[in-house]
């Protein structure tokens, strides 16, 4: 014992340590449970700072609770409102304010769950909203991060919809994104509890979202829309808001975005809402969103002074597209986002179910629109080459053989490098199982072989390769591969039109992978599956199209066989 005197002494400064922190304690106790409020304050602010500096007995639930028992609630709201209304004469009112909020936010997360979800704890809602405009900025977080602790069960969230005034979250929202979750979260865990006032909270969904699209006026609101996009498909019917006069507004919001070079985030945010908005108000949304106002007449010119009767120069014409000063890209224009990120034509119309009312397209959009899909679909192709030089190779447009190891080991340091890869080096993303790819390739195969041109479909012959891989791997890697036949059988009818097209077909080997598909259904089912039969009828279409192709078969029939 005596070669070593700090194992004797160890123990005695432990139970120094807990014989202070229990005093202290029992000091706390004492002074929150005074008459005066002054003594109380002095306790809260000693207990903060208890709590800032031991983490020890922030994770003594037992000592937290007994702690928190002894907190009057009445003294709490009394401090909020006297923070919240500082007086000039005095100088602590803000910063009295800063430590209830900070008690409140640690109690909220550390007590146990029976006296979180308590009327002691939850009836400061109404009070914490009050407050709001009145914090600092950290407080101002700490408040928000505390309601949302509040309101993410049953009794916080009831207590939170019984809120008469939320003006103060409404007006911070744009700059405080941390609202929409209180939101959210409050008005899906409260349509959860059984018995709940759907009707109820119809109103306050709609009153709330109306004023929450005045307070991002003159904002891009991406949160907002985002924040839709995540509730509106989630509420019950009941709860949904019945012919609301905020969507003009939303679907302003979304052709703003659209029209201005969306990032990710914000194409994210508005396709989410736009696909929403067309589920929950299909007849109400399409005319909205997806017609465009009639053109803006030219100002009619002025009468010559001879004439007393109107010139015909001076009736009032469309204004041609091609005058609107924005139809001309200014010469600092930035370099275009990659294929990926570009594939959002400049109106959503893909996001209409078939099942939805189409609202009337004038004649005058139909050319404009026709070379908005082509160049959409353009950029499909890119994305869909880069994509799969990516999963076959790891890189994009690095051919297979240069693909690295798994793994690079560095033999002088032992250090292990990953290989030059994209977002496929991992086996689990391969590009047959991404439901993107599949998507895409459905939405190119039907426009290749329903839309004469000439130019796509050669473009489109420089992914022949991909759709005779995909086409080959359908179907033989189990659940984690996704079936490719039957787009890419429509898009060969398309493509094999051109003689690039047959050319890349042959070169590839997909007469072999079709025919050989062919003589496996012939073999495997004798044409009695109709979904195989039919596939087969469509192989020997595409079959059909490349030898009438052919000028002569002398010399090439080792690509039929």
């Amino acid at each position: 014992m005596s070669n070593h005197p700090e194992s004797a002494a160890s123990p005695s400064t432990a139970q120094s340590e807990q014989s202070e922190q229990s005093a202290s304690v029992q000091k706390i106790q004492s002074l929150l449970k005074a008459k005066d409020d002054t003594s109380r304050f002095v306790g809260l602010a000693l207990l903060k700072s208890v709590l800032d500096n031991s983490q020890e007995l922030r994770e003594d639930e037992d000592t937290m609770a007994t702690l928190w028992e002894s907190i009057p609630p009445k003294f709490l709201d009394r401090m909020i409102r006297t923070g919240s209304r500082p007086n000039p004469a005095r100088s602590d009112g803000h910063h009295m304010l800063d430590i209830v909020i900070a008690i409140l936010h640690t109690f909220v997360s550390l007590l146990p769950e029976k006296l979180a979800k308590d009327g002691k704890m939850l009836d400061r809602i109404p009070h914490l909203v009050a407050c709001l405009l009145h914090c600092s900025e950290e407080t101002t977080k700490l408040t928000l991060e505390t309601l949302l602790s509040m309101v993410s069960h049953v009794e916080g969230a009831s207590v939170f919809i019984s809120v008469d005034d939320v003006t103060p979250l409404t007006e911070m929202a744009p700059s405080q994104p941390l609202v929409l979750d209180i939101f959210l979260h409050a008005w899906l865990t409260y349509m959860t509890q059984s018995g709940s006032d759907k009707s109820k909270l119809r109103s306050i969904i709609d009153q709330t979202v109306r004023n929450l699209v005045a307070s991002f006026k003159n904002t891009d609101a991406v949160t907002l829309l985002a924040f839709l996009a995540n509730l509106l498909p989630r509420l019950e019917p009941e709860a949904i808001p019945l012919s609301p006069d905020w969507l003009p507004s939303l679907t302003a919001f979304i052709r703003n975005l659209v029209d201005h070079r969306p990032t990710a985030a914000s194409r994210a945010a508005f396709t989410n809402l736009a696909s929403a908005l067309c589920s929950v108000y299909p007849h109400t949304t399409p005319p909205l969103l997806f017609t465009d106002p009639p053109p803006l007449p030219s100002p009619p010119l002025p009468r010559p002074p001879s004439s007393s009767s109107p010139s015909p120069s001076s009736t009032s014409a469309p204004r041609s597209p091609s005058s609107s000063p924005s139809s001309t890209p200014p010469p600092t224009t930035p370099p275009l986002p990659p294929p990926h990120l570009r594939l959002q034509p400049p109106h959503p119309l893909h996001l209409l179910p078939p099942a939805l009312p189409h609202p009337p397209l004038p004649p005058y959009l139909l050319l404009p629109l026709r070379t908005s899909i082509s160049e959409t679909l353009s950029l499909t192709l890119e994305f869909l080459r880069d994509r799969y030089d990516a999963s076959v190779a790891g890189a994009l447009g690095l051919h297979p053989d240069a693909r690295p190891s798994a793994a690079h080991v560095d033999h002088l340091t032992g250090a292990a490098h990953a290989p030059l890869a994209w977002d496929a080096a991992d086996p689990e993303r391969v590009v047959a199982a991404d439901p993107l790819v599949l998507a895409a390739a459905r939405a190119l195969a039907l426009w290749l072989r329903e839309d004469d041109n000439e130019m796509l479909r050669r473009e489109a012959a420089g992914v022949v390769d991909m759709f005779v891989d995909l086409y080959r791997g359908s179907g033989a890697g189990g659940s984690r591969h996704l079936d490719f036949r039957g787009p890419v059988l429509v898009a060969l009818e398309g493509v094999v039109v051109e003689r690039r097209g047959v050319e890349a077909l042959l070169e590839n080997g997909g007469w072999g992978v079709l025919a050989g598909d062919m003589l496996g259904v012939l073999v495997g089912t004798g044409g009695r599956d109709e979904g195989e039969a039919g596939r087969g009828v469509e192989v020997v279409r595409v079959l059909m199209m490349v030898v009438e192709a052919e000028e002569s078969a002398v010399g090439r029939r080792g690509w039929m066989w």
